[in-house]
């Protein structure tokens, strides 16, 4: 059973209150519990200001995808998109697709979502040679279950693995979502982004 769907099961809600006070009773030395993989991508995304949405099916994301534009008001504006996938898709929107990157907001699929940090795994796939000062301020990123990877060297190898012929390039990863955080020494120079998540579940 996958986390989203665990998180709406009253039962596995009972289970997760027992093993917390169990966690509780053990010393600080105690070996960590493993998270799974689903469960520690949702901590970290959440942690790095993202926004979530689960979905079922492709219908969900639709409906998920009409209440963001309405709630930022992004409705007949230019939207950054390269997928030919993905504008299809969302084509009932009125938005403009655009190649530039002055646009509201850039809405792309990702090469992988990074369990150990929240992060979302890009490449030129997704952005051709821009860098990610380039874009723009606002991402909807379109993703799946079957994406999420443990660590950003796994996701590498699968993006190697997926394409024998042409590797892509300008492989980079996304996890300061927060644009209004006072920015610490250790974010210094990273690229903050409004970033959306729409992801189906597929597995």
């Amino acid at each position: 059973m996958s986390l989203f769907k665990r998180l709406l099961n009253p039962k596995y809600k009972s289970e997760e209150k027992a093993r917390k006070a169990k966690e509780s009773d053990h010393g600080k030395y105690y070996p960590e519990e493993k998270l799974p993989i689903d469960e520690k991508f949702t901590y970290y995304f959440n942690k790095n200001g993202g926004k979530f949405l689960y979905c079922e099916n492709l219908q969900e994301v639709l409906e998920c995808f009409d209440n963001i534009l309405l709630e930022n008001d992004w409705y007949e504006r230019d939207a950054f998109c390269i997928d030919q996938t993905l504008i299809s898709r969302f084509s009932g929107f009125n938005l403009n697709f655009v190649k530039k990157t002055n646009a509201t907001f850039l809405l792309s699929p990702c090469e992988g979502l990074v369990a150990n940090n929240g992060s979302i795994l890009l490449s030129s796939n997704q952005i051709k040679e821009k860098n990610l000062k380039e874009l723009p301020s606002n991402f909807i990123i379109f993703a799946t279950t079957s994406q999420l990877v443990e660590s950003i060297s796994e996701g590498l190898r699968k993006i190697k693995n997926q394409s024998r012929n042409y590797i892509p390039s300008n492989i980079t990863t996304i996890q300061d979502f927060e644009t209004e955080k006072e920015k610490d020494f250790m974010s210094y120079g990273s690229s903050t982004k409004n970033l959306y998540l729409l992801l189906l579940e597929d597995l």
